[in-house]
């Protein structure tokens, strides 16, 4: 135990299961998910896959008004990660005035954000007119980490993190390995995306969406559905952190990551690279520690057959595993935040959710995911994204002490 461990002081979460935390939380330990058509998107194909939308935001610039910059353009991404951070620094004891000018890095991922929402513009060009330039500067305002630094005049590094699905792990992971490299005091980390209809249609194309409610683990599953949202962690120094008085919720244990270089688009048959990153993840910690995971559990053939599979050949194949995305829908550069704070949740009350579409073990999987309201007694929590690309990574928290 260092001074320099990047310790998590405050959360918060904007997703299909609630507004904030607790009404995720409480919704997601009541079994309770809300997938809808993708009416928002316009998508005239026939195979048509359920979406998971954030709730309403209206209403929600009298929550951030203090975060906002003046004169910059708030993107829908934006606004989630804004209205996600308001509800972690408001934990972590801390405003807007507490930040500016401080010694504060920002890493959000992020895949698509807002960038793909600008079809008209490109449309309207090549018919030969000449659009406005307003859908560019929306392109160019889409940076949330770029957003919050310049909004509070912060003096951190800033970065944004593209590595497709893992995005939001490898962001929590670099905010950690700065603090832990005495770069800032203080971070604020996580990831954000909304849901636009290019991917849809791309995700769609490639014949992994799922027409009904997604299937994590499940023997008859078939595919995934897409989501949206944000999730924001306050992360500090154990040093900074005692020295205002603020309580660590969990630390920062371990963080991997792992590109397998194997295909495209699939993991890699035997999890080579999840492996490493999850060993990586554990350098410092003995498997057997683990008390439960949290799967990247997209509910496509190949990963959840790779990811049990990889899990059983660490940990046994009675560790205690569950998935989200049957709440949340995949919201890609936010996964991985979303489910870090989930498995924070997991850790501090003392239980997880039931995996939400699952009912049919699958031999191939090994694992079985929870299948109803759990209750752990844990120190040690793990967390997987896996991605496009062959990227895999690993999040490793422990309670706070």
């Amino acid at each position: 135990m260092s001074d320099s461990d990047p310790v998590i002081t405050g959360m918060g979460c904007l997703c299909a299961a609630g507004g904030d935390l607790a009404s995720a939380w409480r919704e997601m330990t009541a079994g309770n998910t809300r997938p809808s058509g993708p009416d928002m998107l316009h998508a005239a194909i026939k195979r048509l896959s359920p979406v998971f939308t954030a709730p309403d935001l209206a209403g929600s610039e009298n929550k951030i008004a203090d975060l906002a910059g003046a004169g910059m353009e708030k993107t829908r991404c934006v606004l989630f990660f804004l209205t996600a951070m308001a509800e972690a620094l408001a934990q972590a004891g801390l405003d807007a005035a507490a930040l500016r000018g401080r010694r504060i890095g920002v890493c959000v991922g992020t895949t698509v954000g807002c960038t793909l929402n600008d079809e008209h513009f490109y449309a309207e060009f090549r018919k030969g007119k000449q659009p406005g330039l307003a859908a560019i500067d929306r392109f160019l305002a889409n940076n949330p980490a770029q957003y919050v630094s310049a909004a509070l005049d912060l003096c951190g590094p800033v970065s944004t993190i593209n590595n497709a699905c893992t995005s939001g792990v490898d962001a929590i992971g670099q905010a950690g390995e700065w603090i832990r490299d005495g770069l800032c005091d203080m971070a604020i980390a996580g990831g954000s995306d909304e849901l636009s209809r290019i991917p849809y249609l791309g995700f769609s194309s490639l014949l992994n969406t799922s027409e009904a409610p997604c299937r994590p683990f499940d023997l008859k599953r078939d595919g995934l559905n897409l989501g949206e949202g944000a999730g924001v962690l306050i992360m500090e120094s154990r040093a900074a952190a005692r020295a205002r008085g603020a309580k660590a919720l969990v630390e920062v244990a371990g963080y991997g990551t792992c590109g397998d270089a194997y295909h495209p688009t699939a993991p890699h048959p035997q999890g080579v690279g999840l492996e490493q990153a999850i060993r990586r993840a554990l350098e410092r910690t003995p498997p057997g520690e683990i008390g439960f995971i949290n799967a990247h559990g997209t509910a496509t053939p190949a990963n959840d057959q790779v990811e049990g599979s990889t899990f059983a050949r660490i940990f046994g194949p009675q560790v205690t595993v569950f998935g989200s995305k049957g709440y949340t829908g995949h919201t890609l550069g936010a996964a991985g935040a979303i489910e870090a704070i989930f498995i924070t949740q997991g850790l501090l009350s003392g239980e997880i959710p039931a995996t939400a579409g699952f009912s049919e073990a699958d031999p191939g999987c090994v694992v079985v995911p929870t299948r109803s309201l759990t209750k752990v007694r844990a120190e040690y929590a793990l967390s997987t994204s896996l991605a496009f690309g062959g990227n895999n990574s690993a999040l490793l928290l422990k309670l706070g002490k």
